[in-house]
């Protein structure tokens, strides 16, 4: 009988021993797990900072370069310039419409007839840009022109305020195909409302 009471009192006591080895093995298989993850993450690339770095100065060597030519472009193409004994003159560059441009008046049963010319200070790259853009630019145009009303018609400044209308949507559509506006002035050649 004291032989039972001996086996249960050493029975009863847990292994110190099997718990530390639990709690070791546990503490090993985190310790593993966040290595692995880590690895995988790529944690340990020392290659990866330095193909960053090398791409953010690619980044901001592109981004220097589109600012240097956004610069270039806001500036637009050159003026041509004549030389004069006092002064200097700009050159003029007119350029006709060919076909006159026909609207009905809003609101009304009249009719405008319209033939106009652009003039401009810069090179013939502006004429050049307004000959292969025509069609965008007559359409633009008519656009602007179906919108005068019978009211604005009697105004004394319609047709400086047409005209002016007439040169921020030609502009407008250069701007938008080549990226530069250049027209100073549109001038009328014929104006008739009927």
């Amino acid at each position: 009988m004291a032989d039972e009471d001996t086996d249960e009192v050493v029975k009863a006591k847990p292994p110190i021993l099997r718990y530390a080895l639990i709690a070791f093995i546990f503490i090993f298989m985190m310790a593993l797990s966040v290595g692995i993850t880590a690895y995988f993450l790529g944690f340990f690339d020392a290659k990866q900072d330095e193909e960053i770095e090398k791409v953010v100065q690619q980044l901001e060597q592109e981004a220097e370069q589109a600012r240097s030519r956004a610069e270039e472009l806001a500036r637009g193409p050159d003026k041509v310039s004549i030389d004069a004994p006092q002064l200097q003159r700009f050159k003029n560059s007119y350029l006709e419409i060919e076909s006159p441009l026909v609207a009905n008046i809003l609101n009304s049963r009249k009719v405008m007839q319209v033939k106009v010319a652009i003039m401009t200070h810069y090179d013939d790259r502006v004429i050049a840009n307004m000959e292969t853009h025509a069609f965008a630019v007559r359409s633009e145009m008519l656009d602007v022109l179906r919108k005068v009303s019978e009211s604005e018609l009697a105004q004394d400044d319609f047709r400086k305020k047409l005209a002016e209308d007439l040169k921020m949507a030609t502009n407008s559509v250069l701007e938008r195909y080549e990226d530069f506006g250049g027209v100073e002035e549109v001038l009328f050649t014929e104006f008739v409302v009927q």
